[in-house]
Formats: structure tokens, sequence, C-alpha cells
């Protein structure tokens, strides 16, 4: 077939494909076959995007030489993956098209200029939008409701997905506005912030099952369960970029104005693209989101250009699988291959036992990477890695390096299995599985293994719990391993607040080799290089030693779910800190509640509440809140003085830009103290959007949905009189 006319080509025997292009042909197409489906079928990805990339170029290349490979099963006709049984399918009303893509400015320049040979004129104005790494869907509302949702599948062809859709908060059951089209069917993104996807691969890991890999997978994976309830559970988002039947109402004239329709029929748009008149500012948008790529919420690959004007796009039409009226410009991929050294195994703060991959150093996403967590046995078993493979690295965003899969072909017969420990590689205590069928072992010496010891130590000193400066990595480690003959100094978390100047002065550190982790030689001695921690070469109290104090002393006054954070309570992070805190108002109420009352509190349920529980009946453990209530540390919340505990209930607040008196966790923690609730997305159900210096799209966000604004000033009066002495202070738009 002919790719832009879709008409028969007539090959002669002649022009025929010689038998070697026909060989490479049919192996690419295979390889091709296999990564799509294990890309978009099993949520498993076995090469990298620029592998895939190239292997799609030279397949391309081979059917412009040869037009009689240019078949209607060739990967280059298609559009994404064979269709799953798991789901019920359901033909698209109009096709689900992809994207051809641009990787250089060349690319670019060509698609604009095969644009204006066809239409013998400017296709601009240009829209510009992210490409957002996530999972395509249609949407079709009739008479105003949704009637389906089904994922792009083949672009002809996909699975329905109605009920796990209808789980989104960002999805209309019902659109708003007075002349709807009587059938719609739209198109959009789904997706799962990257914040939201740290968070949902630590509650998997807990609970003893494999994490995703990246935000993509986990959209999709979440997309595809059997049970609504359990995609309703994870905080997916979308984002409704294009149209597809239109029926019943006037249809807009440029793409952007479909936007502004679509956002007032209650669709969630983008607030990020942008309209621009030529090809130089096309580059200055690719340009500033290369170098922003992680400024949005969402992962994102690339950008999307596309002719504003709905009249130039049907002047361009499509080819059998890409509108010509579209591109994407790729960004460099986040995927690289290097080679594994060996599989290592880490004891964190709970006691699991993951392995980690230590690789020979790769650049991936502008930094230099060794090291990338394996997660479990199981999960390096289900990757198929060797040690001494070459592997696929990806780093999604600033989320912690992952191992994709081995480049199997590459292997020589050297490389060798991974096998698991039997024994904790720091305390030597058995490892064993804490219930029948978990993923992880662990080590039970919950109390005296120093590696727990030292995770927990570095954990409690961090951002979500005491936030003490000063107490890093480095210094946790030097504060719980004992050096011969120095003692260490805590050993349990228990002696944290009990520190003083001169319980600091004789610690020492083992210096270590920033790339390779191995102790430095002290050439005097020929053993480790050690040296003072807490004091200078005088022997003097270092800066850093007093800011110690300092900070540890600051930590005491921290509120209650901070200190809850800080205890390692399994399954208690900041959200569900949070609503205990709100709930309880003190350590000693948590402590004594029953499983029942504690399962009641939003967010908790019975399986935490046991937990929480049996944590508060081991003795240590209640040695260590003894310990800090003695040393002065905070165990309860008061109410903000003169006012009701819960002045805020009910509202929700996007906190954006830089204030002066408050950092951005004081002022969310300010906001939650008084039953509100702090959001990273700008919506129309956002009460108020409070505003520094430097506050960027969410501002914008804000003034174009008409959100109440308040100023550092407009938010002291908030917390000080509540929400209907400041809403007059509210800034609207146009203001």
């Amino acid at each position: 077939m002919n790719e832009a006319e879709g008409t028969a080509v007539e090959v002669t025997p002649a022009e025929a494909a010689p038998s070697a292009a026909r060989e490479r042909h049919a192996e690419l197409a295979e390889l091709i076959e296999d990564a799509n489906w294990r890309y978009y079928v099993l949520d498993s990805p076995s090469v990298s995007d620029a592998e895939y990339d190239r292997w799609m170029g030279e397949i391309r290349a081979l059917e412009e030489e040869h037009p009689d490979l240019r078949t209607p099963d060739s990967p280059t006709q298609k559009v994404g993956a064979p269709i799953s049984t798991e789901f019920t399918a359901v033909t698209h009303l109009q096709r689900m098209e992809s994207l051809d893509n641009a990787f250089d400015d060349e690319d670019l320049v060509g698609w604009e200029a095969r644009a204006q040979r066809l239409i013998e004129a400017d296709p601009g104005p240009y829209l510009c939008e992210l490409k957002i790494d996530g999972l395509a869907v249609a949407l079709v509302y009739e008479k105003g409701r949704l009637v389906r949702a089904a994922t792009r599948g083949d672009g002809r062809t996909g699975e329905d997905i109605t009920p796990n859709v209808r789980t989104l908060r960002d999805v209309p059951d019902r659109l708003t506005g007075d002349d709807t089209p009587d059938l719609l069917e739209v198109r959009g993104e789904v997706f799962l912030p990257v914040e939201g996807f740290e968070r949902l691969n630590e509650q998997l890991m807990d609970a003893g099952k494999a994490p995703f890999a990246n935000p993509r997978n986990s959209a999709a994976g979440s997309l595809r369960q059997k049970d609504p309830r359990v995609t309703a559970q994870r905080p997916l988002r979308m984002i409704v970029h294009g149209v597809g039947k239109w029926e019943g109402a006037r249809r807009p004239e440029t793409q952007s104005e479909m936007y502004e329709l679509l956002g007032s029929y209650g669709f969630p748009v983008s607030d990020r693209y942008r309209v621009v008149p030529t090809l130089d500012d096309v580059r200055a948008f690719v340009a500033h989101y290369a170098e922003h790529r992680h400024d949005p919420e969402y992962e994102i690959d690339g950008v999307v250009v596309k002719a504003n004007r709905i009249a130039v796009q049907r002047q361009l039409g499509s080819t059998s699988r890409a509108p010509r009226w579209a591109i994407a410009f790729k960004y460099p991929p986040q995927e690289v291959t290097t080679e594994l050294l060996d599989i290592q195994v880490g004891v964190g703060r709970t006691g699991r036992v993951t392995p980690y991959a230590v690789m020979k150093p790769v650049v991936v996403s502008g930094s230099t990477v060794e090291r990338a967590t394996l997660h479990n046995a199981s999960e390096v078993e289900r990757k198929g890695v060797l040690i001494g493979d070459t592997v696929v690295l990806r780093k999604a965003g600033d989320v912690i390096p992952e191992i994709v899969g081995p480049v199997a072909y590459l292997r020589d017969g050297t490389e060798r299995a991974f096998t698991m420990p039997t024994h904790c590689p720091e305390c030597r205590t058995e490892l064993a599985y804490e219930r029948e069928g978990d993923a992880d072992l662990r080590c039970p010496n919950a109390r005296a293994c120093p590696a727990q010891l030292r995770e927990r130590i570095f954990f409690a000193a961090g951002r979500n719990a005491f936030d003490i400066e000063g107490l890093g990595y480095v210094a946790a480690t030097a504060l719980t391993q004992p050096l011969p003959p120095q003692e260490p100094p805590v050993r349990t978390e228990a002696d944290l607040f009990d520190l003083t100047m001169d319980r600091l002065l004789p610690i020492r550190s083992v210096v270590r080799d920033p790339d390779t982790g191995l102790p430095r030689t002290d050439p005097k001695t020929g053993g480790p290089k050690v040296v003072s921690l807490f004091a200078n070469l005088s022997g003097e109290p270092s800066k850093n030693a007093q800011m110690m104090l300092e900070e540890l002393e600051k930590a005491k006054t921290q509120p209650l779910w901070r200190v809850l954070v800080a205890l390692s309570i399994r399954h208690i992070g900041p959200p569900t800190a949070r609503a205990l805190a709100e709930e309880f108002r003190s350590l000693d109420a948590i402590a004594s509640a029953s499983e029942e009352e504690l399962a009641a509190v939003e967010g908790i349920g019975p399986r935490v509440a046991a937990t929480i529980r049996e944590w508060f009946e081991v003795d240590w453990h209640r040695e260590i809140v003894d310990r800090w209530r003695a040393a002065g540390v905070r165990m309860a919340d008061e109410a903000p003085a003169g006012l009701e505990v819960r002045t805020l209930e009910g509202l929700t607040f996007v906190v954006t830009g830089t204030l002066t008196d408050f950092s951005r966790d004081e002022a969310s923690e300010a906001i939650t103290g008084r039953g509100g609730k702090v959001t990273s997305a700008v919506s129309k159900k956002t009460g108020f959007v409070v505003v520094g210096d430097n506050p960027g799209s969410k501002y914008d966000k804000a003034v174009k949905l008409g959100i109440p604004i308040l100023n550092e000033e407009g938010f002291h009066v908030l917390l000080e009189k509540g929400p209907d002495a400041a809403r007059p202070l509210a800034a609207t738009p146009g203001e």
C-alpha cells in the first residue's frame, strides 16, 4: 500500500526486494511486534526507546527502497499492539491514529515543508503541547453522558475499560454546559503523577508485591485491573488532547478553541499548551521543555506540534497510520544500556532485604548512575537478568533508576545467576519471610541490626519526619556503627535525643570513595582512612556538631504527624500520619486506640490498624516513645490559639511559589492542622490558591478557572480568622 494515498503499489518482478532485504525486514518486523506486545500488553518493556526507534527507522528505510515490503501487516502500517483478551473488544467510532516522530530540527523542518507543499500555503499557526507518557484512551459521550471508555489497542479496536475509567476523578460522568454534542468521542492520556507513582510503589513493596517499572506502566496496570475498586485507589489522572466523532453541535475552528470548549464541558485539558505563529517559536517551546522536562507533575517524552486551524487539519488529512497535520518531537530517550557488574543486597529500615544492581557507571537523565534497585529475588527472576549482562536502564523522572531487562542476544556464556543470601549481610541473622506468600525476605533482628537502625535514624531525620539538617546518611552511619574501640552512641532511636557534645566529639567515620563506596586507605597505617566527624583538627566542636544539636532541639517541637512518621511504623507515611494526628490529636490516644477505632480513620483500614497495634505492643518500641517524651519531644497537637480546630474543613488548597514566613511544608501543615486539604494540582474543586514569589503555571491555571487567590498577607488572615475573613482579600481573575 502507498502510505500517503492508501493505494496499491504495483511491483514488477525486477523491482521485488532481494532475499537479504526480505529476511532483514521479517526479522525487524518480528522484533518490533514482540517489543510492542511486551510494552502495550504485558506492560514489561524489553528494549530501550532508542533501540526501538532504530528498528523502526531501519524498517521504514527498507520499505522506502523496496515498496513491495510495505504490506498492511507491516509494523509501519499498524498502531499500538495486539488486543489483550482480558477485556471486551470494542470498535472506535473513528480510528485512533498514532503520531509520526521528529528527532531533530531537520525532521521538524521536513514536516512543515511537506505540509506546505500539500496545501500550497503556510500551515501555521501551530499548537504546541507536552507529550505525556501515559496510556491513550477514548471516551464516548451520548447526550452528554459517558457511555464507554476504551484503550487505543490497534487503533481500530480497543479494550472496554469503562468501569475503571469512571473511577477517575478527572473524567466527567456528565458534561456541563448547554450546547454539548449529541455524540462526542474524545481522546486523551491517562497517567500517574510521579509523586503518586512513588507512593504506589512503596505501598506495593510494603505489601510484598512487585513494583511498577515506571509511571506509564503503573497507569496501564491500574486501568487494567479487573476490580474497579483497585483502580479507584490509584491516583490516576487524565488530560484530553483530541476529538474523534463529533455530532450535534458547532465544532470549533481551531484546536485551541476546541480545548477551551472541552474545558467548559468539564474535561481535564492541559494548561501548558501554547499557540505560536512560526516554526522558530515551536523550536523555543521544544527547547524550553527540554531544559524543564521534570517541571510537570507527570512524565513527558516530547512535545506534540499540531496545525492549530481545523480547516488545515482537514486539508492535510492522514496517512494510513498518522495525521499529516501533527508530529511528535521526541526528546532523547531516558533509557540506556550498561553492564551489570554485580548484584548485592541491602537491608532497609523495616528489615526488608533488597537486591540492587551494581553497574558500570552510565549517564541517564543528566546524572551518572551506577546502582539500581531490583526489589526482591522474585523480581530478579522475573526480569531475567544475570550478573555480567548488558541491561536496559530506565530513569523515570527523578525517581530511583530501575533495570528494565537484559539484552539477551549479547550474552557470551560468562554470565551467572544471582543467589539470594540466607543471612543478613550486616548482623548475620538468618533471613525469613514474615508470612507465607510474602515476596520479601526480612532480617527479623529489628532492634539490634546495625543496618536497620542506620536506615531508621536516617529516615527519622529526613524531610518527611523530623527534618533534621546535618543528620544525613554519613552521620547516621557514624552514629549507629561501632568503630572499635568506639561504641556507637545511638543503639536505638531512643538514644537520638540524648546526644550531647561530649558524645558527638569522639565519633569517627570511615572515608569512602564516592565512586566505588569502598573505604579509602590511610597511607600511614595501611588500614581504612578514618576522620573525626564532629570535631575540627584542633579537637574543638565543628560547626556541623553545633548545628546537629540545635536541629535536634528544634525537632522536639515538630507536630505530631512528623513524630509518627519518624517512628518508622510500617505503612505510616505522611498522609496516613496526618490523618491519625488530626483524628486523635495525641500519641497516647493513638497508642491506646482499638483496632476498630484506628481502622475507622480515613485511609487506614484493618490491615494498617493491626500493624499500628502490633507496633505499640513491643517493649522497646514503647521505650522509644517514653524516652522521646522525657527528652521533651512533642507528643500532642494543640488547637491554634483563638480558633476552632477545623476551621478549614471541607476546603482544598494549592500552595505555589516562595512564601516569606512559611516553607512549603509549614504552609501545608498550617492548612491540614485546621482540617483543610492540600493538593498539588489546581482544579475547579480548589477552594483557594496561596501564592508566593514566582508561582508559575499553577497561578495561571487558577486565574483561568477563576479560583480565589491569596497572597501571603491574605494567607495569614485565613489562618488567624478563617475563610470568611480571607475571602474578601482574595484576588480574582483580572485583578
